[in-house]
């Protein structure tokens, strides 16, 4: 009879074999089966448990029909999943290993949507108290995608929204780029104001944000004792916006007398 701890060891190693053994229910799947799983996973919002479908079908048919489309299904998954991360390396992995294939403009679409809609971008920053020039990186990487995209693929299905978004883009961008100005100025940067402003009149002319660029450049010219440059700042606020009221609310009191005579 054996004694007993070999018994112990025996039934232990048994137990470990079984719980390390686990049985993949997609063993032997087609990689048509797996796709239709990945599908159904996506339209009922599990979009990670539709990536681990889609991994297994490029890992197991890589030379199939649905490899590609399975690559280019993971990256949306990813980016309906709020994996901005791997969103990006799908996308940009696949455009590195497919350069010619027939839906890259979808792919640039979709970068430009993942950057589009990052929460730590431009579009979500603005009530933020430490503004950086890094908060404004996702909004340009999303319009240098759509732009991608208008240039390469004029006659793709997708150049219509990409337009618009470029234009949301840009506003908020311009939006962006005031709010840092601002907040130099409330900090007494006048000169780091004064350039973030004219960097915004200077690259987003049509922005709406151009007319408060402009009277803070006005103000920060009047901070740092520059009359020339502020007059030919306040020129051009009242020769594009002759009805404007930036300049008004954003002063204090005290500093009214020599802009209302000199207007």
């Amino acid at each position: 009879m054996a004694p007993r701890w070999l018994v112990v060891l025996g039934f232990s190693a048994i137990m470990a074999a079984c719980a390390t053994t686990e049985v993949d229910p997609t063993e032997g799947w087609s990689a048509e089966q797996l796709y239709a799983a990945a599908q159904d996973e996506i339209k009922t919002g599990r979009y990670a448990d539709a990536v681990g479908y889609l991994q297994k079908l490029e890992a197991r048919y890589p030379f199939g029909t649905l490899a590609q489309q399975a690559q280019i299904d993971t990256a949306y998954a990813h980016y309906k999943d709020d994996e901005r991360a791997l969103a990006l390396l799908a996308i940009d992995r696949f455009i590195r290993m497919h350069p010619k294939h027939p839906k890259l403009d979808y792919l640039y679409y979709l970068r430009g949507l993942v950057n589009f809609n990052e929460r730590n971008s431009i579009l979500s920053f603005l009530g933020d108290q430490d503004l950086s020039e890094r908060d404004l990186e996702a909004a340009r990487e999303s319009f240098d995608s759509f732009k991608t995209l208008i240039n390469r693929y004029p006659e793709s299905k997708y150049v219509s929204d990409a337009r618009l978004r470029m234009q949301y883009l840009v506003n908020s961008m311009a939006a962006g780029q005031v709010t840092i100005a601002k907040f130099y100025f409330d900090r007494g940067a006048h000169v780091a104001a004064a350039n973030r402003a004219q960097e915004v009149v200077r690259e987003y002319q049509k922005a709406p944000a151009v007319e408060d660029a402009l009277a803070i450049m006005v103000r920060s010219y009047e901070a740092l004792g520059l009359t020339e440059l502020r007059d030919g700042a306040l020129a051009v606020l009242n020769l594009n916006f002759p009805d404007s009221d930036a300049l008004e609310r954003t002063m204090l009191r005290d500093d009214r007398r020599w802009w209302q005579v000199w207007r």
